[in-house]
């Protein structure tokens, strides 16, 4: 799998270096396809990348000690942490529906028997 060549940006961004932010691409990648499925599409990608930013920023937090809380905000944080929570519902919600309508196409299917 690719690596997003905005990672040396988010990198700097964050204050870590570009291998910390590799090995969190790849945790993010792992979150994302445990969480989509599959290693492909936008939907994969989207999420990865909200998963990495989130990473990236939590652990140059760590890294790097500020001399005011005040120009701290959890407000992007908490964007993008509800961004996500509502695309897993949604994720939830559709897969059910999948899930019901197979098997209810399923029940009233004639099934076919070999004679």
């Amino acid at each position: 799998m690719k690596v997003p060549k905005l990672l040396p940006w988010i990198a700097r961004k964050a204050g870590i270096s570009d291998q910390v932010a590799l090995d969190l691409w790849h945790r993010a990648a792992g979150e994302a396809e445990a969480m989509t499925g599959g290693r492909h599409g936008s939907e994969f990608y989207g999420l990865a990348i909200d998963f990495l930013v989130d990473l990236a920023e939590i652990e140059g937090n760590r890294r790097i000690r500020r001399a005011t809380t005040a120009s701290e905000t959890p407000v992007s944080w908490l964007w993008s942490h509800q961004n996500r929570l509502s695309k897993m519902n949604l994720m939830t919600v559709h897969n059910f529906f999948r899930l019901w309508q197979l098997n209810l196409h399923g029940f009233f299917e004639p099934h076919q028997h070999a004679g």
